[in-house]
């Protein structure tokens, strides 16, 4: 054989081996739906999910229908879709029974029953909302009132748990409220609540005759997940000082050391054993309920953040043995600078590690675990610290101009960034993304490649532009 001739043969199998790793490489489509989306079209990690898969269609809610020219928030109406898997294309947009509202906190959640009727619940703002199911099997149409779920709600989240029930994990009433949490086995007909909440941080100060600036307003973010049998949940929490009377002594940072307003501070864990109501701390240690700021600084605290804060809570997984992990966002010893961090519990202590930077209090990213142990972090990105106060209603709270994922291979010690799955480019130069969430089926399980979240593009002045958006990867095609 010629050298030349050899050369060719070697050039020629290098090309080949270049296209078959090329082609085997994972791909993404990128879906828009919703027109008139607005603040929080889809909501961050405390109010979930927004989607629910069975065989091949994806079941979605999200605020929407917000007139074209509108330049600062206005009313909005729930709607819902479902996008088909294989044809790629989606049902017809149906508007659902609820009051039309500019209040954010007023979007849908979407859930199965055991029965495979679809549920919506919505309007939850220290009301009862309005709780709906289909008529139809899998189907987002032919919707009629469901019973009401309880008397006054915020940011409900709901999941499947053991013996085919579904739990609605909730604050109770305003900021100050109580956590809890109410449990249906007859499909969503009934709803029952535990005697006392899980926590109620300010269980005394609204009974105590004290001038304002003395009084205690001690006040939660929380998030939650099942335990991989469905019997007990995990919940992560934060705390803040409500200040209604935005008194400058109460929101001055004495790190910062100016008022930074209403940041969340501290991680607080528990678990609550659903057959029992018992709640107890990361050392098993059973505590009284419900949980109040005294206890929980004294024996539910894991990590003391010394000032620094947040503005949404942890995403949390557990591990093969149902032990607890969260990500989380948080301000550094410089306010514009911030970090995502994963925490866990390792030699007997809780340990933080650092993920990648972070652009925005507000980022409401996501955490997960792989069969094999590999932790993936879906993270919103952008180049620096992204000020935004003063630009448009929609950028208050934060949001990226990528979506990247960063993998662990080893416990979370070390991260590294793996892909880049959509840019804020082309089509979308301009635009902003938040509240990322994996897709789940009825029975609570990831599934894997695909994503929810929304966007949009607001200038000063001009009226902004928010849609929903499915992340679909080529693998999950298969």
């Amino acid at each position: 054989m010629n050298i030349k001739l050899f050369l060719i043969i070697i050039l020629s199998g290098i090309v080949l081996i270049s296209w078959a790793q090329k082609s085997e490489e994972e791909s993404y489509q990128l879906v828009p739906f919703g027109e008139g989306g607005q603040h929080k079209m889809t909501y961050d990690r405390r109010m979930r999910p927004q989607a629910v898969v069975m065989d091949d269609e994806i079941h979605l809610v999200y605020n929407g229908g917000a007139p074209a020219d509108a330049k600062e928030r206005t009313k909005t109406m729930r709607f819902a879709t479902s996008y088909n898997l294989k044809t790629g294309s989606f049902s017809e947009n149906i508007e659902l029974p609820g009051k039309i509202s500019r209040d954010h906190h007023y979007g849908p959640i979407i859930w199965a029953d055991n029965n495979d009727f679809l549920h919506v619940l919505s309007g939850c703002h220290l009301t009862p909302g309005t709780h709906v199911i289909s008529k139809i099997q899998a189907s987002t149409d032919g919707w009629e009132i469901a019973p009401q779920i309880a008397s006054s709600m915020s940011y409900p989240s709901v999941s499947q748990i053991f013996d085919n029930q579904q739990l609605m994990y909730y604050r109770t009433g305003e900021h100050r409220s109580s956590w809890t949490y109410s449990l249906s086995s007859d499909n969503g007909n009934t709803w029952q609540t535990p005697e006392n909440s899980v926590v109620d941080l300010n269980n005394k100060g609204e009974l105590v005759d004290l001038p304002h600036k003395d009084l205690d307003e001690a006040s939660s973010y929380q998030t939650y997940l099942p335990s991989n049998d469905g019997k007990s949940i995990h919940v992560a929490f934060m705390y803040y000082d409500d200040n209604k009377g935005h008194l400058a002594e109460k929101s001055y940072n004495p790190l910062y050391k100016k008022s930074v307003g209403t940041l969340k501070t501290n991680l607080y864990y528990a678990k609550v054993n659903l057959e029992t109501s018992r709640v107890t701390n990361f050392e098993g240690m059973e505590m009284e309920t419900p949980i109040v700021l005294e206890t929980a600084n004294a024996k539910f605290k894991i990590w003391d953040t010394n000032w620094r804060g947040a503005g949404v809570p942890p995403d949390i997984i557990v591990d093969k043995n149902d032990n607890p992990a969260f990500l989380h966002v948080l301000t550094e010893e410089i306010f514009e600078k911030l970090n995502y961090y994963y925490i866990r519990r390792a030699n007997d202590k809780w340990e933080q590690t650092v993920i990648a930077p972070s652009c925005h209090k507000w980022n409401s990213s996501h955490l997960a675990i792989d069969d094999a142990g590999v932790l993936h972090a879906y993270l919103l990105m952008d180049d620096g610290y992204f000020e935004s106060s003063g630009k448009g209603v929609m950028n208050n709270h934060g949001g990226g101009t990528r979506i990247e994922e960063w993998i662990s291979s080893d416990d979370g010690n070390t991260w590294e960034m793996k892909n880049t799955l959509l840019k804020a480019e082309g089509e979308y130069e301009g635009w902003r993304f938040n509240n990322v969430q994996p897709i789940k089926n009825k029975e609570g399980k990831i599934k894997e490649g695909m994503w929810l979240f929304y966007g949009w593009k607001q200038k000063d002045g001009e009226a902004p532009q928010a849609k929903a958006f499915l992340l679909i990867s080529s693998d999950a095609k298969k």
